[in-house]
């Protein structure tokens, strides 16, 4: 990972929130293709699903859906019970910008896809009730 990638991921962090969104649309960018660092951060952006910032909450999620794709070892399988807690955040914004990008895990692979649907299905049944 280069140093301009890595100083955007710290700056995911940031209480700035200028400087938070700037690092946010760039990493966006950045994970749009397959990328070979994904591993280097994929725990820190686990860790930051459930930050005490709902900012960073929304964040993590977008990114981690975004690097699914980079996922040969499948870890997102495991992760992903996490990523849909998200999804039920406190604060609506931030589980909608979960629940908009978790598409991205699913086309991961059918195994993942799987995932998805049958979390969601369950996520419909609760909220019908």
């Amino acid at each position: 990972m280069d140093s301009k990638i890595r100083k955007h991921l710290n700056n995911l962090l940031s209480e700035e929130r200028d400087l938070q969104n700037q690092a946010f649309f760039y990493i966006l960018e950045a994970t749009e293709q397959p990328v070979d660092w994904a591993y280097e951060v994929w725990d820190e952006l686990v860790a930051g699903l459930r930050h005490k910032d709902n900012h960073v909450r929304a964040i993590s999620a977008q990114v981690l859906c975004n690097l699914a794709k980079s996922d040969p070892e499948n870890r997102m399988q495991k992760d992903f019970p996490t990523l849909m807690a998200v999804t039920k955040d406190e604060r609506f914004v931030t589980a909608r910008h979960c629940l908009q990008s978790i598409w991205k895990a699913g086309a991961s692979g059918k195994k993942m896809q799987n995932s998805v649907v049958e979390s969601f299905s369950e996520l419909f049944r609760d909220c019908a009730g």
